[in-house]
């Protein structure tokens, strides 16, 4: 019984832990899935998927220079983009290219603050925050 309780256990972590490889990031996840449970008794796991349809979506909500998180970051995570209302240059988003993504708490608030905002017109929920992180480490 101890045994079969410690294999589910393990499994239940393995998304947490395909996701390790720097600490800020998974600390940042964390605080993300507290929040998450918090407002959802149900909440079992950030998702990969639910973080590539954010990131894919065209939204009516925000400003229409930014439809979608791929009208600055392209559709390919691991490209470069550009700001679409400034031009300015946007270092690749997937942390496979760029691993100091989503390592420092307060970056990462202000540029979910400001891009959620600006893309779907409202501020995106810890969930939502924790699907594009989770999405963006597989990437």
């Amino acid at each position: 019984m101890i045994r079969r309780l410690m294999l589910v256990a393990a499994v239940a972590a393995l998304p947490f832990v395909a996701l390790a490889g720097d600490a800020r990031r998974d600390a940042i996840l964390a605080d993300y899935a507290a929040k998450a449970r918090a407002a959802d008794k149900g909440f079992a796991a950030f998702s990969a998927q639910r973080g590539e349809t954010l990131f894919r979506t065209k939204w009516t909500g925000g400003d229409s220079r930014t439809t979608s998180c791929t009208a600055c970051h392209t559709a390919n995570p691991r490209q470069p983009g550009q700001n679409a209302k400034t031009g300015r240059a946007i270092d690749p988003v997937a942390v496979s290219v760029n691993p100091k993504r989503f390592t420092d708490p307060a970056t990462v608030e202000k540029q979910f603050t400001r891009d959620c905002r600006s893309v779907l017109g409202r501020d995106c929920t810890p969930l939502e925050k924790g699907d594009y992180i989770t999405f963006m480490a597989g990437q």
